[in-house]
C-alpha cells in the first residue's frame, strides 16, 4: 500500500516530469536547439542520475519513477542538440 506522503511525491513527480515533455516535443518537430544549453542538460542529467541512485537507496517509488522518466527526457535533449548543432 502507498502512503500518503509517496503518493504527494508520485503527484509531485508527475508534474515536474511532464514539464519536459513540451520542450522534448517542440525541439522534436522544429528541430531547432539554438535555445538549449549543452551544458545545462548535461549538469543536469548527471544530477537527474545521482537523484535516482539516492532514490533507489530509500527505495522510493516517487523518486526512482520521476527520474527514469526525467532522465530519458533530458538525454533525448542532449541527443538532438549533438544531432542538430
Amino acid at each position: 500500500m502507498i502512503d500518503t506522503y509517496e503518493l504527494i511525491g508520485l503527484t509531485a513527480a508527475a508534474l515536474t516530469t511532464s514539464a519536459f515533455v513540451p520542450q522534448v516535443y517542440k525541439t522534436w518537430k522544429t528541430k531547432s536547439v539554438n535555445s538549449l544549453s549543452l551544458t545545462m542538460y548535461s549538469v543536469f542529467f548527471i544530477g537527474i542520475m545521482l537523484w535516482l541512485v539516492y532514490g533507489i537507496y530509500l527505495n522510493s517509488l516517487a523518486m526512482i519513477v520521476s527520474n527514469i522518466v526525467t532522465g530519458v527526457l533530458a538525454l533525448i535533449l542532449i541527443v538532438l542538440k549533438l544531432k542538430y548543432k
